[in-house]
Formats: C-alpha cells, structure tokens, sequence
C-alpha cells in the first residue's frame, strides 16, 4: 500500500470535527488534566516551523495523557489586544479590528493544519466583549480594594509606539515591541499595586515544578534585600532625605547624598546659585535610558545642590548631590554614599573630591582606600571591632533610638503601570468625577465597550485617541449623577492574558469569569507550555492575578500553572526565525511536500525540546521516509496477523519500557529514535509475520506524535473507535530480563579476558567457566588460586599466588 500523507491527514481531520473527538468533558469518571499553550497574539506574519515546535510539544503531551486514562482540556485563544496588534494594523493601513480578524482566520487554519486536539468550543479571544467584560470586572476588584491607583510619576515613555511602558516592557533602555529608545515622562497613570504581594510571589516559587532558571530569574525580578531606611534631616529646612541601605553598619562611613535626577525633593532643596546648573543636568539625565546610566565603567557626572543633610550620629554634614547613577526605580531614589566600600561611590568621590572615610577593615589587613569586602569595623564608635553582620544590627538599634531609622525589606519589583495613551486596549472602566474624584463603572455597566473610531494612531501627547470622542468621554458619574468624563487610557496588552486559562474552564458563563464547579475541576493547569521569553513579565503577571482572585474567593488554589515547560526556539542558519531576517520557513510549504505528520515529527525529533534548534531538511525528509516505512509495516500485515513469538514479546515490552521512560522525562527527540529502532527490529522480524498486539503497540504509541497516521493505521488494524480511545500499552518487567550477559574475567583485579554467560547463572557456573576460559589459562596455570569471586551480572576476580 502506498503512504498518501496528505489524503490521510484531510481525511482524519474531517472525522475528528464531525464527530468531536477532542471535545474536552467535565466531570468524567477519569481524572482530569489540563495543558495549555501559551495562546499567540495574531500577528500579520503568520505562524513559521519555530511555533510550530511548542504548539506540538504540548499536544504530543496531550495526546500521550489522553492515552494514560485523562480527560484532557487543551484549549487554543487569541491574545489579540495591544501594541503587537494596533502596530501591525497601523504599518499597513489596516483597522485593528479588522487586521486582528484576518490574522486570528489565518491562525487558526494554520493551528487546525497541525492537527491538534484543541478543543475550539472553548476558543477565547480578548477582544471580545464578552470576555474583557471580565478582565474589567476583575480591575474594578482591584480599584475597590486599593490595588488600582492612578499617580502622577516619571514612566518611560516609546517616541515611537506613543505611549507608556511598564519596565518590563524596557529591554537595554529600548522598547521590548519595537527597539525604539526609552524616554522619561512626567504622567498621571494607572497602576497595579503588584508590590503588595511581593513576598507571596517571591516565595510560592518553592511549591511550583518549573525549570529553576525561570525560578531564578523571577527572583531575581523581585529582588527582595533585607536593609533599613534611614531618614537624614536636611539642613536649615524640615524636609527628610530617606534612603534604604542594606549596609547600614557603614553609617559612620557616609561622606555625602545623592539623589536622582528625578528626585521629587531636587528642586525644593537646591540653593538658588545652584538652580540653573542643577536643572540643566536634570534635564540630560532624563535624555538617557536607565541602561545608559547603569554602565559601570562609564564616567560618574553629577551636580552639587547646594544643600545638606545632618548626619543622624555624628556632628557632620553631608553634601547632597544630584546624579544619574541613581535610579528612581531601586529604593526611594536616594542614597548615602559610602565611598570606601562601593565601587560607584568612590569613582564619584574621587571625580569630585569628596572625602573617603574607610569603616571596614580586612580581618587580615590594613584598610583599603576601597573595600567591599567582609572584615570588621573600624572608625565607627561603639560599632568599632564587630564584624559586619553583628554591627548591621547594632546600626539599626542606634539609628531606631534616634528615631531616624527601622529595619525593613526593599524590593526591586515595582508597582505595574498599567496604562496606555492607545486605543486598542481594554477600555479601563473609570470615570473622573470633580465632586467624588474617580469612580468605578458598576457591574451592571460592564462592559465599557470600545468605541469605533476612524482616527485610532496614537496621538504623542499623552492622551489615548478616545480622547478625541466625545460621545465616549462625556457620561455621568455613578456615585452622584452628575456630569462626569470617562477614563481614555486602556489596558495593557497582558491584561487579558493574565487570567485567559481561567477562562478556558467555562468560556461562555454570561453571569460569571467562571463558575466554581467548572474552576474547581479544571484547574489549576496541570503543564503550562511556552517560550522562555515569557519568564517574567507574564508568567509573573499571571501568578499576581490568581493570588488576588483567590483573595477574592472566587478559586480555591494560589498559583495558576503546576508544572512549566519552556521550548528551545528552532533557528536557521544559526539566527531566530523571523520575517525581517528572510529565514522563515512556511509551514504550509511543509505539509504541501510531506505532510503534517512527518513535520510534527520533525519537530519532536530535531533536539532536545528545551534546546536551540537548527532547522534542516534533511532530517526532515528522512522522518517522513520512516512514516511511510512504517504505514508499510503495520498496513502491510494488518489483514494477516500471526501468533505472537517470544522475539516479537521482547522487542515490545522493551520498546514500551524505553518509550515509556522517555516520554514521562520529556525527551521526545530520542523517543523519536525509540520509534526508528524498533520499526528496524520489527523489518528484520516481519518476514515470518507479525503479530496484532506488536502492530498494536506500534500504532497506539505513534500517535501521539503522528495522530493521523496513527488513526489511519487503527481503522486498518479493524478498530471502529478512534485510536486515542485505546490504552497506552504497558509492559511486563519479566521480558526485559537480557537472556545473557558479557562478564568481565579479572586475575588479582586486573581484566585478562571476557565471558558470555547466561544471564541467571550461579556462581558456581560462573566461576567454573571463567577458569576454563582460554583468555586466562596463561594467568592460572601452575598457581595456586586463593579466592574466587562472582559478581552477578558483571564480573568473576581470581585471586592467585605466584
């Protein structure tokens, strides 16, 4: 019979949408699992092999579940609102409405080629008004409980997306969509109170089975550090410079202040001879990315105010500078420097003449002029002679008794910004009232629906483009009924992704996000599968999202996603697949030449799955040729099956186990291989025929990775039912036992020869052969032999004299 890749997979992919085979069912007698891709944002490009390679990960894993006994939910939306979305719709002239419909028709004909057991009834997308009803609903749970707040702050701001950007979106100072460079803005803007569960997040990592890189680099995000914040008094006026420092044993060590040019005390405390040259230097700090000004080795600048602060122990003051290594995004803005023990503070000291005051010394030295290393302090008063932990605490009880100081924890993590100044977002459901200030729209108003615009780029001045409505803008307020104005900011491309799998468990509830029943069976996600690039910005965002709802009541779990698996990215000549580098690869081509199948398997088979990847034809083309080897196979014999032999036993239950094993570690690419082995063994055996429980075996554990030629081959084998309701295929532990064995021989521990043995024999045996054997009769003969040893399975050692 003749492999017809493409005729099997039109045909099969008809059978499974009429009979909905991959429809997920609640509350079955089986267990339930739930694995979930990471959903696409529809972009104009279409998907190219290298989505292809997760999209098949996660439905392999499906498949081989479903084939364990599970009721499986393996859901397919769309992340359709955003910047990806409207900077796409604007490049080509297009509505976004409009473009995103395209793009979502395009992807899903794509994802229905690759043959996926999505279940589409439960299909998302977040530009539906019925679904970011809810991602509204769950922002006015946040307004009323003080998590959403707007503010006036220094936000960093795209020249060329025309709109804020939260600083997970800022990569190297660019702009993380598209590569443009980061501004400060002075705006009023929606945010997140994300910090409020900063211990929770930090700390839930430990319960969660994910790869300890994405662990890492979470913590690392949050950046919780143990410290004090130390209030020091500015001279000659009542304001209070505040500073977090983790070192505060160093106190006696401070020489100076800096600030950020940010800093909202800067202009307040400079001295009016310093005025122009302070706000001169403000002004070309907040020109540069907060990369620029984090390099280490650059030169240090900075301007003196004019003003000081009273050291809060000793009679000294400190001058008080401006500069733009001072981030207003890491503790309060501000620090006191000690230039003898950190490495930016001296290199500023020594570039404008500052005293260096050395407080810690090596155990085994003298003082450095710069040491950041451990030891014990000197020039601190009472503190002097403790060693650096025991004088940090000491620090703090001094500092607390001045009434200017308290132990506390900082965190790197900032609160979320949570506006954009665009209009193809989630309208954010508030409006502005002058006598009751702003104001959340009801439940029963849900949803604040987009408005249709003609005009929808991004204006540059701050405002959304539904600024510009105003049949949106003017409404009443819900509190009093007077005239009020609509909040025009939207929501963040994450803001729908940050619940969407919850979603998933009850998509058309019109009363609820989701009906307890419904989340309760389903989730949480049993294996969330998805690019490393998402490590922290939603996988993070998702996690705060369900501690909140669960704060809320309305799950019964903290965390959304149990177990993570993060894809290696598939690349051709040796660079990331993309459109702009010319060296996509079409799926549709693929499938055109090989069939779906063969490019699934492919994927599978190409390297390890959380591996970089290298794209190669070749390869692909023999997968392909083993797929029709293998439809030969099974086709070829299916009419006249024969009685199982011992040989056909043990080559099954031994590909089982090796399969079995593989899979459950997620090394698809050599249970690939596990596949080509015993397809090759089973050649060599079919000429006597081959049995129904070996071609079977074959067909059951092939589908997960080619689920329409494993179809195909069933209905061959005389199954009326889809092959993905049969049974994994399990194996007996008796038929993996090796009938013999290659033992080493050794004469005083030294290998002199090599034995094939039967794989049960005695010791006896075994040792009787091993002294018979020619290899060593030069090593025995005429010695007396002292001792014998068999190890089973391994090794006999003859121990001689002479």
């Amino acid at each position: 019979m003749e492999y017809r890749p493409q005729e099997i997979e039109r045909k099969w992919k008809e059978v499974w949408r009429t009979t909905g085979v991959h429809k997920a069912h609640g509350h079955t007698n089986k267990p339930k699992y739930y694995c979930l891709d990471m959903f696409p944002y529809p972009s104009g490009n279409g998907l190219h092999v290298g989505h292809w390679r997760g999209y098949t990960i996660s439905d392999v894993w499906s498949r081989y579940k479903r084939l364990l006994g599970y009721e499986i939910l393996h859901p397919m939306g769309w992340d359709a609102f955003g910047l990806p979305a409207e900077n796409y719709a604007i490049q080509n002239g297009i509505h976004p409405r409009v473009a995103t419909e395209k793009n979502i028709a395009n992807f899903k004909r794509q994802l229905e080629e690759i043959g996926a057991m999505y279940d589409w009834d439960r299909e998302v997308n977040t530009t539906d008004p019925d679904y970011y009803r809810w991602t509204q609903y769950f922002f006015v749970k946040m307004f009323e409980r003080g998590l959403a707040y707007r503010k006036k702050m220094p936000i960093n701001w795209c020249p060329s997306c025309k709109t804020g950007l939260a600083n997970e979106e800022v990569v190297d100072g660019r702009c993380d969509r598209c590569g443009a460079e980061v501004t400060k803005r002075e705006m009023y803007q929606w945010m997140l109170k994300i910090t409020a569960y900063a211990d929770r997040l930090l700390d839930d990592l430990d319960k969660l089975d994910w790869p300890e890189h994405v662990k890492r680099m979470q913590r690392a995000w949050i950046g919780r550090s143990e410290g004090a914040r130390i209030r020091f008094k500015v001279d000659g006026s009542t304001d209070e410079i505040e500073v977090f420092s983790t070192r505060p044993d160093t106190i006696y060590g401070a020489t100076y202040m800096v600030l950020a040019p940010e800093h909202p005390l800067v202009q307040s405390i400079t001295t009016e001879d310093r005025q122009a040259d302070v706000e001169r230097y403000v002004e070309e700090s907040l020109r540069k990315s907060n990369i620029e000004r984090q390099v280490v080795d650059k030169t240090k600048t900075g301007v003196f105010t004019g003003a000081y602060v009273k050291h809060p122990l000793v009679d000294r003051k400190l001058p008080v500078w401006v500069a733009d290594y001072v981030l207003m995004d890491y503790g309060t803005g501000a620090i006191m420097a000690v230039p003898a023990h950190d490495e930016r503070d001296f290199e500023f000291a020594k570039q404008f003449g500052l005293d260096i005051i050395p407080v810690v010394q090596p155990e085994d030295g003298e003082a450095e002029e710069l040491y950041t290393g451990d030891g014990r302090m000197i020039n601190s008063e009472s503190l002097n002679g403790l060693g650096v932990e025991e004088a940090k605490r000491e620090a703090v009880k001094l500092l607390s008794a001045t009434g200017q100081a308290e132990a506390t924890v900082n965190y790197r993590l900032r609160d979320w910004v949570f506006a954009r100044q665009r209009y193809w977002g989630e309208p954010i459901p508030i409006v502005h009232c002058d006598m009751c200030g702003p104001v959340a729209v009801p439940e029963d108003q849900l949803p604040v629906t987009l408005p249709e615009v003609e005009r929808y780029e991004p204006t540059g001045t701050g405002e959304s483009p539904l600024a510009a409505i105003e049949s949106f803008v003017n409404t009443t307020c819900p509190k009093c009924g007077g005239p009020a104005k609509r909040e025009t900011d939207t929501m963040p491309q994450w803001a729908g992704s940050c619940w969407y799998f919850l979603r998933y468990a009850d998509p058309h509830n019109h009363e609820a996000p989701f009906s307890q029943e419904a989340i309760h069976y389903w989730l949480p996600v049993d294996m969330y599968i998805g690019g490393v690039e998402h490590a922290v910005l939603h996988l993070l965002y998702s996690r705060f999202y369900v501690k909140f709802i669960h704060d809320l009541g309305l799950i019964q779990f903290d965390e959304p996603f149990q177990r993570l698996f993060t894809q290696g990215m598939i690349t051709l000549n040796g660079a990331k697949m993309s459109k702009s580098k010319g060296n996509v690869v079409n799926p549709d081509d693929i499938i055109a030449t090989y069939g779906v199948d063969a490019l699934r398997m492919y994927e599978m088979f190409v390297g390890p799955p959380e591996d970089e990847a290298e794209w190669n034809t070749n390869g692909l083309e023999g997968v392909a040729r083993f797929l029709g080897r293998t439809f030969r196979l099974v086709a070829g014999h299916a009419a006249h099956p024969v009685p199982g032999r011992d040989s056909l036993h043990k080559l099954r239950h031994r590909f089982v186990a090796t399969l079995t094993e593989r899979m459950e570690s997620f090394r698809f690419n050599t249970s690939v291989s596990a596949f080509m082995e015993y397809v090759n063994a089973l050649s060599n055996e079919a000429k006597q025929g081959l049995d129904p429980d070996t071609l079977e075996t074959l067909t059951i554990a092939i589908s997960p990775f080619a689920p329409h030629l494993g179809e195909e081959l069933w209905s061959l084998l005389g199954h009326k039912e889809s092959v993905f309701e049969a049974a994994w295929p399990t194996y007996d532990e008796t038929w993996l036992k090796d009938d013999e064995v290659e033992i080493a021989i050794q004469i005083n521990g030294r290998v002199r020869g090599k034995l094939v043995v039967a794989a049960d024999i005695s010791e006896a045996d075994a040792i009787a052969l091993a002294k018979r054997a020619p290899d060593i009769q030069e090593w025995v003969q005429g010695k007396e032999i002292v001792k014998e040893l068999y190890v089973k399975g391994r090794l006999v050692n003859i121990v001689v004299k002479g």
